[in-house]
């Protein structure tokens, strides 16, 4: 079996990621979306509350997001979290001095870090990676990180597709699948806490069996080190 890495990703990969720069950079025809449209990193704001726990908790100063798309969610300002609770910005609400966005797919942050930070997170990426590939890319995020890594998954299909006509949730496994990924992961980086939060969608299944509108469940693994 090849091993895959940052030195040699897969072909999968490579053709991924050219398919998320074409994306990025023409839009999504389909859906009526242009380029500033597709990808615009706001979803990282559904997360920001549990972030912040884990910024408070370990002292952290410094963030990497990891797959941030646009980023376009760090511009926001008075961003309303909840009902109750609006923030000035997201960096701002979290207290740190830097944040520094890697996209591989979107050309202004495409060059990889060249070093580690206190966290690293990853909100609605890693469903996005090619199977063989996911593996080593949790590997580096870990090595990004000083003090801890936040990630969120998706265990279940889109309903967007990519323009090979993949569903762009190319992998889909089980929250148990990802927590023995990254319970063996994390056993090579013990001092980096981590929590990871998985999704799965109940309920009946609409048209093509994908998840829109489908009830949420989360589950949550956490190590604190």
């Amino acid at each position: 079996m090849t091993s895959y890495g940052r030195g040699n990703p897969s072909p999968e990969y490579l053709d991924m990621v050219a398919m998320y720069e074409r994306l990025h950079e023409e839009g999504e025809a389909a859906a009526g979306k242009s380029g500033t449209q597709t990808f615009p990193g706001k979803m990282l704001i559904r997360h920001a509350p549990g972030i912040k726990e884990m910024i408070d908790r370990t002292g952290a100063a410094d963030i990497l997001d990891y797959g941030a798309g646009k980023a376009v969610g760090y511009d926001l300002r008075d961003v309303a979290l909840t009902k109750e609770l609006t923030v000035p910005s997201i960096q701002d609400y979290w207290g740190v001095t830097d944040i520094r966005c890697y996209d591989p797919g979107h050309e202004p942050f495409k060059e990889l870090p060249d070093r580690q930070y206190d966290g690293v997170i990853c909100t609605d990426v890693l469903e996005h990676i090619t199977t063989p590939d996911v593996p080593w890319i949790v590997e580096e995020m870990f090595g990004y990180a000083r003090k801890f890594l936040y990630a969120n998954v998706a265990c279940y299909p889109a309903v967007k597709v990519l323009p090979n006509g993949q569903n762009v949730h190319c992998t889909v496994k089980s929250p148990e699948w990802w927590a023995g990924l990254f319970h063996g992961i994390a056993m090579r980086h013990t001092d980096v806490s981590y929590r990871l939060i998985t999704s799965t969608a109940t309920g009946r299944k609409k048209k093509f069996g994908f998840a829109k509108n489908r009830k949420k469940e989360y589950q949550t693994v956490e190590r604190m080190a």
